[in-house]
């Protein structure tokens, strides 16, 4: 029983493949069916490898062979019993493995993200649902910026042009999966596209209106923040996806991209006064939202006052400037 043990198979990504139990000792490895580990793989001997538990534990011992096999990035010599660590990563041809026993930490049960949501009935209408509010938002866009009486029919390119586009981003990242995880994750892809659009649209008409309503004009900086920050999440969630276990290594690499992006788009708009957002609005919501306390017109003439010295400084200026005739003005 101490002498149980599995071998698994990982892929290009370290990722568990498959899972081989160790039903005797010693084990031999390679293409030939009369081995007890039979492997698909063309670089592989008839009989590669054997695997024996001697008094140290478990050993590696590698038989004649083209390609041999490596412990690490240490490459092994044929008929030289090497020890084998757990959990090491050892590669017999093209083919990477690892041995686990009763003596490597077996990692903790992890729990079902939300069981209850995965057993709902409701998770199905979770893509169609956030769907038809994307298209509802489109359309309010839409008619709000369209002339009244415009026929509806007119909406449909600028409706359905953001569908056909995120059905084929979610495909491209589909196709990803499906070479790195052979499972073609469609709707996994589709509904984190949608998370993201539908919250961003949301931002993006609440804000503004917020801003307005109680006259926060700085909260328009957290409005143009928005997008690029929600475009680096997208990609960093379907990346994390498709690649578990590089997360912090794409997390350090996209928010690097996105200082890098924030801080050029800073200095472009150094010398227009304001670094996020629009200087003003540019359209007003109706009045009845507005819960900010009016300001008296006193206030904007005050608040004007340091304007008119620099109006008058630059008119003296204007006034010194020579006419084409020579002739100052």
């Amino acid at each position: 029983m101490d002498q149980a043990a599995v071998i698994e198979v990982l892929d290009r990504d370290g990722q568990v493949r498959s899972v081989h139990k160790v039903q005797g000792w010693p084990l031999r490895i390679g293409r030939s069916p009369a081995c007890e580990l039979v492997l698909d793989d063309a670089h592989l001997a008839g009989e590669h490898a054997e695997l024996s538990w001697g008094e140290e534990g478990p050993q590696l011992r590698l038989l004649p062979s083209l390609n041999g096999g490596w412990l690490g990035t240490r490459r092994l010599a044929a008929g030289e019993p090497q020890a084998l660590p757990d959990e090491t990563v050892w590669q017999l041809g093209n083919t990477r493995l690892r041995l686990r026993t009763l003596r490597s930490t077996l990692a903790p049960e992890k729990p079902l993200a939300h069981p209850d949501f995965a057993r709902s009935p409701l998770r199905h209408l979770l893509v169609p649902g956030l769907a038809l509010l994307w298209a509802v938002l489109l359309w309010l866009d839409q008619w709000l910026g369209s002339d009244p009486g415009a026929p509806w029919v007119q909406y449909a390119p600028a409706m359905l042009a953001p569908f056909a586009l995120v059905l084929v981003w979610s495909a491209v990242w589909a196709l990803v999966s499906m070479l790195f995880h052979r499972w073609f994750a469609f709707l996994p892809h589709l509904r984190r596209v949608l998370i993201v659009l539908v919250t961003l649209h949301l931002l993006g008409m609440g804000l503004p209106v917020l801003a307005y309503a109680l006259s926060w004009p700085r909260l328009l900086v957290v409005d143009a923040l928005v997008f690029p920050v929600g475009l680096v999440g997208l990609l960093w969630w379907h990346a994390s996806f498709v690649w578990p276990r590089a997360r912090r290594l794409l997390a350090a690499g996209l928010g690097s991209l996105l200082v890098v992006s924030l801080a050029l788009m800073v200095g472009k708009r150094w010398e227009q006064q304001y670094w996020f957002g629009p200087a003003y609005l540019s359209v007003l919501p109706p009045p009845v939202m507005r819960l900010a306390s009016p300001k008296p017109v006193e206030a904007l003439v005050d608040s004007l006052a340091p304007l008119e010295a620099q109006l008058k400084r630059q008119a003296a200026k204007d006034n010194e400037v020579p006419s084409q005739d020579g002739m100052e003005e």
